[in-house]
């Protein structure tokens, strides 16, 4: 499970969640983002905006992705999850390099681009199961957004799961982290 964590955090912020998850028979991979954050701008903003650090982040997961098949681990063993801004950045990198992959987590996150992106993937999801969970008033991240990836991953062959949390804020709740858990059980077999 390659793990990515939000703005201003760390590596060890985001692996609190491998620990709540409580899967030891599952490999976390957290890496860091330079200065603790993937991408200057908030994801709504243009996607030029963001560059060369979104396009620099998401050589970061494709070289682990790289690396982690080298070592007999296959996209569809790996579940891409992350928080907030590495929600986004783990949705963004799942649509761009769709495939079968164990799993997508999107806790508090959506796609990256300023409404009306246009939304033109290649590839295909092949039935990878998706999470989407986030507050209905998280401050970060519009519910429209949340509703926009779901019905652009769908559209791409990904079986989705979304979740709005009335009034939860910008944070993970119990849910979510028992429908990971579930995620993470179905895959291991």
């Amino acid at each position: 499970m390659i793990l990515l964590h939000g703005r201003g955090s760390s590596p060890e912020d985001i692996l609190t969640l491998a620990d709540e998850i409580g899967r030891k028979d599952i490999a976390y991979i957290a890496p860091a983002a330079t200065g603790n954050t993937w991408y200057p701008v908030g994801f709504l903003n243009p996607v030029a905006r963001n560059e060369p650090y979104l396009s620099s982040a998401l050589r970061v997961i494709s070289e682990l992705m790289a690396g982690l098949g080298e070592q007999a681990f296959p996209p569809e063993g790996v579940v891409l999850a992350g928080f907030s801004q590495g929600a986004c950045l783990s949705l963004e990198y799942a649509a761009r390099f769709a495939q079968r992959f164990g799993g997508v987590v999107g806790l508090s996150g959506g796609l990256i681009g300023p409404p009306g992106t246009p939304r033109v993937y290649p590839g295909d999801f092949a039935g990878t199961p998706v999470f989407l969970g986030c507050s209905d008033v998280d401050f970060h991240i519009p519910k429209e957004r949340v509703h926009e990836t779901r019905e652009v991953l769908t559209g791409m062959g990904a079986h989705v799961t979304e979740r709005l949390y009335p009034g939860l804020g910008h944070t993970v709740s119990p849910d979510e982290v028992m429908f990971v858990r579930r995620m993470l059980a179905a895959l291991a077999g």
